[in-house]
């Protein structure tokens, strides 16, 4: 807290950002956050799945303005527009998947958009060279600055992402994003290394990461975000992991809790079995994963981002079908092609961003709903229209969708009710196993209720349920069961008194960190 901190040290904040307000359309994401970062310091921002870490970043990046709330640089009041106002006060974000244009060399990557000029036309290739050559050599890595982006390692691609900003004269400030997410062991090594360089040039670091060793041992303050608050903020020095973890779980507000089934009786309506899937690296997404889904059972599954969790529901569904392993529905092994040939097995899935994967933006309410079950309107090609209303009325009548005419555009209703008409254009494919990925994502208290009571309803008419969701709160207050994934493989079950919070967080960072 506050008045752990060293005062001497605590005069020595570089940027401010003072009672930060951030509010979208149907939540807020960011409530009366003040953030301190201290000069030549690594300042860790530490908290679970949409704390509002990543608001809050984008804010200080220039990316988002926030809707209350003042940033102060130098003890000087500042107003970032634009990324590019945030470099001109010295202010760089490395994000967690590097742009990078993997045909170009790594001289003409760093200079892209900045490129040094003979006169008004040409480029200066001999001192562009001239500059990688020196700031590459300053932090310990003189590569081949003529070699291809595309032929470095990932861990190669970031040293020259941090260059690149280096070539900012006047950097101050340098966000990583999740910087060791897809790095080596010895690539961490490094990358530690090179951190300490920046800090000893007075650059100050905030770094986001979800693997606890790594903070405490890089960091220098850690501050914690709980659903979209600061909660706690100290000297690396005086706390431990066990401290994260409790501040990052906290007390939250209890929902409602619907009355669990742990001692599900029915069959096995899905077996997964020794289900793996790699990436174009060769790496492993997941590995080895072998789950069972009863009849009318909701299971959760919980992890961090990158876990496994989404691409878990893409096989499953037919998104991605290179996978190795085994699925069996009702008893009976399963061949997956496709996408259509899964709806008709009798799968359904509610995708984690509703707009990019779940909505036709161009079409009405009604059509949205009826989307995925035109054949089943339909008799040689002729869609039954009079049919297909009632079913669409029957749907909204149900879901209790707030609309004033199922013939508007889809994007006149709010975040739940869009998220209603998903789940309602899935239930009219009729199936037997709905997947849901981060189901509540963006959308008010009171449309979370009624998506619960969705679920819950759905579970008792012998629907099987999967539900993927960051939030803690959410996976304990609709979980029969509860699995957890980390690093693209399975960690934990759990069931009954075995769902806790602490239970499901040591479990997601099992293979990151060692939490006993």
């Amino acid at each position: 807290m506050e008045e752990n901190l060293n005062i001497k040290e605590s005069n020595n904040v570089c940027l401010l950002a003072k009672n930060i307000v951030k509010i979208f359309p149907g939540t807020k994401a960011l409530d009366n956050v003040t953030f301190k970062v201290y000069k030549g310091k690594v300042n860790a921002l530490i908290g679970e799945n949409g704390a509002g870490k990543s608001t809050l970043m984008k804010i200080l990046a220039g990316i988002e303005r926030p809707t209350e709330g003042k940033l102060f640089l130098d003890n000087k009041e500042i107003e970032l527009r634009s990324p590019i106002d945030a470099e001109k006060n010295g202010i760089g974000m490395i994000h967690q998947e590097i742009n990078f244009f993997p045909d170009l060399t790594i001289e003409q990557n760093m200079f892209m958009g900045v490129e040094e000029k003979k006169n008004s036309i040409l480029v200066n290739r001999k001192t562009q060279k001239e500059k990688c050559n020196k700031i590459l050599a300053e932090l310990g890595h003189p590569f081949d600055v003529e070699k291809k982006m595309g032929e470095l390692s990932v861990g190669q691609q970031q040293i020259v992402e941090i260059a690149r900003h280096l070539l900012q004269p006047n950097l101050k400030i340098l966000i990583m994003d999740e910087p060791t997410s897809s790095l080596t062991v010895a690539e961490v090594s490094i990358l530690f290394k090179l951190i300490n360089r920046l800090k000893e040039r007075g650059i100050s670091i905030i770094y986001i990461s979800h693997r606890l060793e790594e903070i405490m041992e890089i960091s220098d303050y850690i501050t914690v975000l709980r659903d979209g608050e600061k909660v706690a903020e100290d000297l690396t020095k005086n706390v431990n992991i066990s401290w994260i973890i409790s501040n990052m779980v906290g007390s939250e507000k209890q929902y409602k809790k619907r009355e669990k089934n742990f001692d599900i009786k029915t069959e096995n309506i899905l077996e997964v079995e020794n289900l793996s899937l790699k990436k174009n690296n060769n790496n492993f997404v997941l590995k080895d994963i072998s789950l069972k889904l009863k009849r009318g059972e909701i299971l959760g599954i919980y992890g961090l981002l990158g876990s496994g969790r989404t691409e878990l529901l893409e096989c499953i569904m037919g998104v991605n079908t290179k996978f190795t392993g085994s699925i069996k529905l009702e008893g009976k092994f399963i061949k997956i092609k496709n996408i259509a040939q899964q709806i008709k097995n009798g799968f359904a899935m509610v995708p984690e961003d509703r707009q990019k994967d779940g909505l036709i933006q161009t079409l009405n309410i009604a059509k949205n709903i009826s989307l995925s079950s035109l054949n089943r309107f339909s008799k040689f090609g002729i869609l039954r229209n009079k049919e297909e209303d009632l079913n669409i009325d029957k749907m909204i009548n149900s879901l209790r969708i707030k609309l004033a005419d199922k013939s508007l555009p889809i994007l006149s209703l709010s975040g739940g009710n869009q998220q209603k008409v998903i789940i309602g254009k899935d239930l009219l494919t009729m199936p037997k196993v709905l997947l849901l990925d981060e189901p509540t994502r963006g959308i008010d208290v009171a449309a979370k209720s009624d998506v619960y009571e969705i679920i819950d309803n759905l579970a008792k008419e012998g629907i099987s349920i999967i539900v993927v969701s960051s939030e803690l709160e959410e996976i304990l207050n609709i979980s029969d069961r509860v699995v957890v994934f980390s690093n693209g493989r399975l960690t934990g079950e759990f069931v009954g008194n075995e769902i806790t919070k602490e239970a499901l967080v040591e479990a997601s960072y099992k293979g990151l960190v060692n939490v006993n």
